[in-house]
C-alpha cells in the first residue's frame, strides 16, 4: 500500500512540475502566505516524503503547511490559481499520509 501511495506522490509531482505557475501570483501574499513559497515548500515536502522519513522538525512544518493551505484556497479566486493550489494541497495531504503510515 505504501508503494502505490509513494508512486501516487511521484505521479502528482511530475504533474506539477508540468503545469505553469499562476499568472499574478508571483510576489502575491494570500492570508499572509507568499504563493510562490506556498508553492516551493509543497513541493520540497513531497519530494523528502517520497525520498525518505522525515525529522519531527519537518513532521511538524508539514503540518503546518497543511493547515495553511486551509486558510489560502477558501481566498483565491482565480479558476486556475484554484487548481493549482487545490492539486499541490492534495500532494500535501497525500505525503502526510505516507509519513504517517512510516511512523507506524
Amino acid at each position: 500500500m505504501l508503494v502505490e501511495k509513494r508512486d501516487a506522490l511521484a505521479q502528482m509531482m511530475a504533474e506539477h512540475m508540468a503545469r505553469p505557475f499562476p499568472p499574478g501570483f508571483r510576489g502575491l501574499d494570500v492570508e499572509g502566505r507568499d504563493m510562490v513559497m506556498l508553492d516551493s515548500d509543497a513541493y520540497a515536502y513531497a519530494a523528502c516524503v517520497h525520498d525518505g522519513l522525515l525529522s519531527e522538525q519537518a513532521r511538524a512544518g508539514l503540518t503546518r503547511l497543511t493547515s495553511a493551505f486551509g486558510k489560502v484556497l477558501p481566498a483565491i479566486d482565480d479558476e486556475y490559481a484554484a487548481t493549482y493550489y487545490t492539486h499541490l494541497h492534495s500532494m500535501v495531504v497525500l505525503s502526510a499520509e505516507i509519513e504517517s503510515q512510516r511512523k507506524k
